[in-house]
C-alpha cells in the first residue's frame, strides 16, 4: 500500500483500489488530493498488472462532497495555472486508463464528487447517494468535465436540468436516467463494485481493453468510423491471439 495524505491506494489480485480519505472533511477534493490523484493514476496506467480499478469514499457520509473552494478560487498567477495545468492534468489522465474503472459511491457525491464518478467507466450508487452540481449557485461553472461527461452519460436536457437549477437527485433517480448502473444496499455497496471488478479482471486485458476504446473512442466518431475502429481492433486481438498459440 501506497502512503499518501489524502489518499488510500492498495492493490490487490490485479484490482487497484482508490479511497478518497478526508472523511472530516466529506473527502473535499483539495490541491493535494489532486496531486496525489495524478499520482496514483499515472501508477495505475503504467501498470500491467492491473486489470481495474475501483474508487471509493473513506467514511460513512461521503464519497465526495465537491472541491474546496478556498483553495481552487485563490487564483494563481497565469503562468503557474497554465503550467499546473499542464504538467497535472487530473481529468485528461482519468479519462485516459485503458483499464475499466469503477466507482462504488455512497453518500454525498457533489460537484467534483460526480466529475470522479463521470471519469469511471461503471458507477454503482448505495441508496442513501444524493448527486448534484452545485457550481452555479457559486457562482462558477464546473470546471472539472461535467458540462461534457454528463450530456454523454444522461443526455442535454437532463445534463443542463442539473447544472442551471443546482437540483440534487438521489439513488433511484440516478439509476432511472443511467447516471449510475445499479442501486444497492449501503452493506452490499463494495462487495457488488469488487465483485464486478473480479469478474472483469477474469478476462484476457487486451481483450478487456480494446473493448473500452472500441466503446469510449467509438461514440465521438461518425458510426462508420467508429466501425472501422471496431473492426481494427478486433483484428488486432486476433492477430496477438494467433501469435500467442504459435508460440
Amino acid at each position: 500500500m501506497s502512503t499518501f495524505e489524502t489518499i488510500i491506494y492498495e492493490k490487490e489480485d490485479n484490482i487497484a483500489y482508490v479511497t478518497l480519505n478526508r472523511p472530516h472533511v466529506l473527502n473535499v477534493y483539495n490541491i493535494r488530493m489532486r496531486d496525489e490523484l495524478y499520482q496514483v493514476l499515472g501508477a495505475i496506467k503504467d501498470d500491467p498488472e492491473v486489470r481495474a480499478a475501483v474508487f471509493k469514499g473513506a467514511g460513512e457520509k461521503a464519497f465526495c462532497a465537491g472541491a474546496d473552494l478556498s483553495e481552487f478560487l485563490t487564483a494563481p498567477s497565469p503562468t503557474l495555472a497554465r503550467q499546473v495545468r499542464w504538467e497535472r492534468d487530473v481529468w485528461g489522465l482519468f479519462l485516459s486508463l485503458p483499464q475499466p474503472l469503477l466507482a462504488a459511491l455512497h453518500g454525498y457525491v457533489l460537484g467534483s464528487g460526480i466529475e470522479i464518478a463521470l471519469c469511471c467507466d461503471i458507477r454503482i450508487a448505495s441508496e442513501d447517494a444524493q448527486f448534484g452540481l452545485p457550481e452555479v449557485g457559486l457562482g462558477i461553472i464546473p470546471a472539472a468535465g461535467a458540462t461534457q461527461t454528463l450530456p454523454r452519460v444522461v443526455g442535454r436536457a437532463r445534463a443542463l436540468e442539473m447544472m442551471l437549477t443546482d437540483r440534487r437527485i438521489g439513488a433511484k433517480e440516478a439509476l432511472d436516467i443511467s447516471l449510475v448502473n445499479r442501486v444497492v444496499s449501503k452493506g452490499e455497496l463494495l462487495p457488488t463494485a469488487e465483485s464486478l471488478a473480479r469478474q472483469i479482471a477474469h478476462f484476457d486485458p487486451a481483450v478487456v481493453r480494446s473493448i473500452k476504446q472500441a466503446v469510449v473512442r467509438g461514440l465521438d466518431l461518425p458510426l462508420a468510423e467508429g466501425l472501422e475502429l471496431e473492426k481494427r481492433l478486433a483484428s488486432l486481438v486476433f492477430q496477438a491471439k494467433a501469435r500467442n498459440s504459435f508460440q
